[in-house]
């Protein structure tokens, strides 16, 4: 009996381990882990295999093509860094003041600190960049119009290195600030209070206290604002182009519109720019050093004491006033005044009498703009909740196990931040062309790229919600005889539900007003709203890209006050 037994033990534990690996937990973790690795690995791969690789094989001819020693590389190299070094700066000197007045001082006007976030987050950069056109071209702009009444010249001009560094500038600000209200949220205040009452300036605590504390978040904030404007491809297009000046990204558009297409020297491009985005985010990792040297937060409570401004208060206010004119009022404005208008013109009374809602007819009547729309909202809401439950899966795996390999998982995850847009949607094109599978020119292309491209975001959304639960919870689950699925639906994803949908409502916005990837990977039929509007900004069609762009940000406000209206029913929390 005693060897029946033995001989028996052999097969049982085979069995238990056979349940254990056709779990839903082992299925579903081992799916995610692949999906990431295809996502992540799987393009650049062959972006670099058939970028160094020639009908006579290993080559680098396609670098010899891209860089090859002439002015026009130099010149591109160049415009790239010092727009990408520009943007970034301004919108952080921009972000990080907001934020201290915001957070630190008792400015007036606080609430419009929220609206001049979220709008110029909510409107496409290509919506941007065509309303500053509207603003600040030498021509037509309606602010050179005003200042050459004032001043007799037109000063501005958005056609330039400068007028698209203003333009990003102002487009990332926002970011900036949501990032560096959170950072001087979290900052005990009352280091810089015994500084000032131990004698020293408003100027030196600034420089010599509060500065140095928000390094790490000063650091991560310049990475983001230094990458999203080298991987920008909106601003360089609309501005850089008309006056010849290309940046990298408007370059590889360039190139593979030209004919014939040489993938070879847009691969050697696009992994140049690839090159200087990961040293950015390597150098912003020694520069951070260890985040635990930089920290305030103790288990004492702490409560902000604003900064009073005193006599400046009301330059300050005035200052608050003028930039969300210049951010929100003059760039919406322009947008509405142009799509009511049958040709564009200065405003006068004959432009305000010939006034009508044509275009918003001709926009609605558009076969083409109906089935944008649809595509546009599919993929939003399908690349945000692919997104959100694979970075939920990986959170889990990386925050909750000791599975091996899952810090290379985590690596995996967030390495796609590194990828601009147009090197992602090149990347993708070398594998789907040669692809057996029918994906290329279909939805599903803009899927994965989207899905791709915003999984990093999703990581880090998901991954904080995760962190802040305990493992008791699960625990108790499991006692009760709850599966692993049973305990992820019913226990993690309720409880992690603010930050999942918050990431949720982030990829939506940023996947509906995608373009830089969309522009390579899209077929007729499968357009987007963002390359509608590009198409009428190439066909000259000003007003009726005016007309479009007010609906998809009507369109695109809704969604998002949907989405904070069903998260509030989930415990998504708002500041007030």
């Amino acid at each position: 009996m005693l060897d029946v037994r033995i001989a028996r033990l052999p097969t049982a534990r085979l069995g238990q381990a056979l349940r254990h690996l056709l779990s839903w937990r082992t299925v579903i973790v081992a799916g995610c882990v692949l999906v990431v690795g295809f996502l992540a690995v799987v393009p650049l791969y062959h972006l670099v295999r058939d970028t160094f690789t020639g009908e006579q094989g290993f080559t680098l001819g396609a670098f010899a093509r891209a860089y090859g020693g002439d002015s026009q590389s130099a010149a591109m190299l160049r415009n790239s860094l010092v727009f990408a070094v520009g943007a970034g700066l301004l919108a952080l000197v921009l972000g990080t003041a907001l934020a201290y007045i915001q957070v630190r001082t008792d400015t007036p006007f606080k609430g419009l600190f929220f609206a001049a976030s979220l709008v110029p987050l909510i409107i496409p950069a290509i919506l941007y960049a065509a309303a500053w056109i509207f603003l600040a071209d030498p021509e037509i702009g309606l602010v050179n119009s005003a200042l050459e009444s004032i001043i007799g010249v037109r000063p501005l001009n958005v056609f330039s290195v400068w007028g698209m560094i203003w333009v990003q500038g102002l487009h990332l600000a926002p970011i900036a600030f949501l990032l560096m209200v959170a950072a001087f949220r979290a900052m005990d205040p009352s280091l810089e209070e015994s500084a000032l009452m131990s004698g020293a300036s408003w100027a030196r605590t600034l420089r010599r206290i509060t500065v140095p504390l928000l390094r790490p978040a000063l650091v991560s904030a310049v990475l983001l604002m230094f990458v999203q404007s080298l991987e920008s491809f909106e601003v360089p297009g609309l501005l850089g182009l008309q006056n010849g000046i290309y940046v990298f990204t408007s370059r590889i558009y360039f190139v593979l519109r030209s004919f014939p297409i040489d993938y070879g020297m847009a691969g050697a491009y696009a992994l140049g720019l690839l090159a200087i985005a990961a040293a950015g985010v390597l150098l912003s990792g020694r520069l951070s050093g260890d985040a635990r040297g930089f920290q305030t937060i103790s288990g004492k409570a702490f409560r902000p004491r604003p900064i009073e401004l005193g006599r400046a208060r009301p330059f300050v206010g005035a200052a608050v006033l003028a930039y969300f004119a210049i951010t929100v009022v003059l760039p919406i404005g322009v947008l509405v005044y142009t799509s009511l208008l049958g040709f564009y013109t200065a405003p006068s009374m004959a432009a305000l009498r010939s006034m009508s809602l044509d275009n918003y007819r001709e926009a609605l009547n558009l076969p083409i703009a109906v089935t944008a729309l649809k595509n546009s909202v599919l993929l939003g809401v399908g690349s945000a909740t692919a997104v959100m439950f694979l970075a939920a899966v990986v959170s889990w795996v990386i925050v909750r196990t000791r599975a091996p390999g899952r810090r290379l998982l985590d690596i995996l995850a967030f390495s796609p931040i590194v990828i601009p847009g147009l090197v992602l949607g090149l990347a993708l094109a070398f594998v789907y062309l040669r692809s057996p599978l029918p994906i290329y020119g279909t939805l599903w292309i803009l899927l994965i790229s989207y899905s791709t491209r915003y999984l990093p975001y999703g990581m880090r959304y998901a991954s904080a919600a995760m962190t802040q639960l305990s493992a008791e919870l699960e625990e108790s689950a499991h006692v009760c005889g709850a599966s692993w699925w049973q305990t992820f639906r019913r226990v993690l994803l309720p409880l992690t539900s603010g930050g999942i949908v918050a990431g949720w409502i982030y990829i939506l916005v940023v996947s509906f007003r995608e373009l830089s990837s969309s522009i390579l990977l899209y077929s007729p039929g499968k357009e987007v709203l963002s390359v509608l509007i590009w198409e009428q900004f190439e066909n000259g069609r000003f007003t009726l890209l005016a007309a479009i762009g007010v609906l998809m940000v009507t369109i695109l406000v809704g969604l998002v006050l949907v989405a904070y209206r069903i998260g509030a029913g989930v415990g998504l929390k708002t500041d007030d």
